[in-house]
């Protein structure tokens, strides 16, 4: 196993595979984690998260030093339980995303190739959107 180490963005596990969220600050990456929670996603890192390959497989897990706390804008601090999972999609805020996926983009985190798409995480339906860009161009896992 490689050694572990943090990468600054947000996940949650959906399914049994993360999802990493990345972006500017203030993009709205926590708002999108809050929404996938609500709607039964279980949150891994909240603008942090410890990244390792196992067996093959890039895993995210708890940053050890904010494991299970998110930071609500406007609200505070609250804790969350967290979980961990092999990595499936990196999702990347841009106000400018194409509307379609013509092609899913790879970014190469410790030597694993992680599907990678624009994402424009504003909107109503954004959470459902994130779901169906994971179920159509995540990795799948058994």
């Amino acid at each position: 196993m490689e050694q572990a180490h943090i990468r600054q963005a947000g996940c949650v596990e959906i399914g049994g595979r993360a999802l990493l969220i990345e972006g500017a600050p203030g993009s709205g990456k926590t708002s999108l984690a809050l929404m996938l929670i609500d709607r039964g996603a279980r949150l891994i890192g909240d603008d942090g998260v410890t990244l390792s390959v196992r067996n093959g497989e890039l895993w995210a897990a708890p940053p050890p030093n904010t494991a299970g706390m998110m930071e609500i804008r406007n609200i505070g601090f609250v804790s969350l339980p967290t979980t961990q999972a092999p990595v499936a999609l990196l999702i990347q805020a841009q106000d400018n995303a194409p509307r379609f996926v013509e092609a899913v983009g790879k970014t190469d985190i410790s030597g694993i190739p992680v599907p990678t798409i624009a994402f424009d995480i504003r909107g109503e339906a954004a959470a459902i959107r994130a779901e169906y860009a994971l179920q159509m161009h995540g990795v799948p896992f058994p």
